[in-house]
């Protein structure tokens, strides 16, 4: 796997108690669906995304997988397993990507030797646990069409002309694999909304052309 010296990292798209991280680690550039991050392995390495994107998921015996979330540039995966612990998800690269790879030990040293770094880190892991706890929430209180009217609305952006947009390519399956449900039943509820009139796929994007049912 080519490396690239520090020297030539963009790390002007990371924040800055990442920037000061990102100087002790190791240049990686991944291919698309290569697997930076098996769960259950050891090892403790975190992985600063410079370029690209990065999928956690979780997947059981029978292949079926859950998108935990998705990382881009200025982000990073990896800090659960700094409690020496075993990987909690599996991580891919959806698209050609270059992180910043840093040990474990070299990370626990910077926790204590940079503050800042420190208290964005506990930050990140209560945002984390509040967002796995909105998870669960959805998966038990909410029906299919109810998680994907909220993954709808959460990835879209408002247009001036009232409509709201999700520029980013989101495939049936990728959808499923997010809100817990299969291919088909997505496929279905996509082509009721499109009938009804509510979102319309054209050019790559989805538009959203007013508020979505409550119930479906």
């Amino acid at each position: 796997m080519p490396q690239a010296s520090i020297a030539d990292l963009p790390v002007d798209v990371l924040p800055p108690p990442l920037q000061k991280l990102a100087e002790h680690g190791v240049q990686r550039r991944y291919r698309t669906h290569a697997m930076l991050i098996e769960e259950g392995d050891t090892g403790g390495a975190v992985y600063i995304v410079l370029s690209g994107r990065l999928r956690a998921f979780l997947a059981d015996a029978r292949g079926r997988e859950v998108t935990l979330a998705l990382h881009g540039p200025g982000e990073y995966v990896g800090e659960m397993s700094l409690d020496g612990g075993p990987r909690s998800a599996s991580v891919q690269a959806v698209e050609p990507t270059v992180c910043v790879v840093v040990t474990r030990e070299t990370v626990l040293q910077h926790i204590g030797a940079d503050r800042e770094f420190a208290l964005a880190l506990i930050v990140r892991l209560i945002r984390r646990a509040r967002l796995a706890t909105e998870s669960a929430r959805s998966m038990a209180l909410l029906d299919v069409y109810g998680r994907l009217k909220l993954l709808l609305e959460e990835r879209a952006k408002p247009q001036p002309d009232g409509t709201r947009c999700i520029f980013e390519r989101l495939t049936h399956q990728a959808i499923a694999r997010e809100i817990g449900c299969s291919r088909e039943m997505v496929s279905r509820l996509m082509k009721d909304l499109a009938a009804g009139g509510y979102i319309e796929v054209s050019q790559g994007r989805m538009n959203i052309k007013g508020p979505l049912p409550s119930r479906w």
